[in-house]
């Protein structure tokens, strides 16, 4: 998604309480705001996301790109992010999942939502799978 697209959605997302339209309709979607790894300045992104139990799942998959999302990079050095999903609003801690509890974890969002299955073909890289933990 361009900047301007991803704007749009994130104006449609706050003004209706996370309901979406279009393409994302009835779909789980949050925003993500990050801190800019070198700017410093906050970075809002609209993602899928996975529920299991108390656990909160994002993922870098960037439509399948062969480099991850700058948000991700921008994860990685700053944890604290804060999460929007529906009216809710809080402030969490970011941690990339790896080995069997990735795996196990993308697996269900692909067969939940067959196109992160199509991205993962289409890259080399490994996708990074994101929890969520609210602080």
């Amino acid at each position: 998604m361009n900047a301007s697209y991803n704007q749009q959605v994130i104006e449609e997302f706050r003004a209706n309480e996370g309901k979406l339209g279009g393409p994302f309709e009835g779909g789980s979607m949050l925003l993500l705001t990050t801190t800019g790894a070198r700017s410093g300045q906050p970075h809002t992104t609209p993602l899928m996301y996975r529920d299991e139990g108390d656990a909160r799942y994002v993922f870098a998959s960037m439509g399948g790109a062969p480099t991850n999302p700058a948000w991700y990079r921008n994860l990685v050095a700053q944890s604290s992010v804060t999460v929007e999903v529906g009216s809710e609003k809080y402030e969490a801690t970011a941690s990339s999942l790896d080995g069997a509890e990735r795996d196990r974890v993308y697996a269900a969002q692909a067969e939940a939502v067959p196109m992160f299955g199509e991205y993962q073909r289409g890259t080399e890289r490994v996708i990074p799978v994101v929890r969520l933990a609210r602080a």
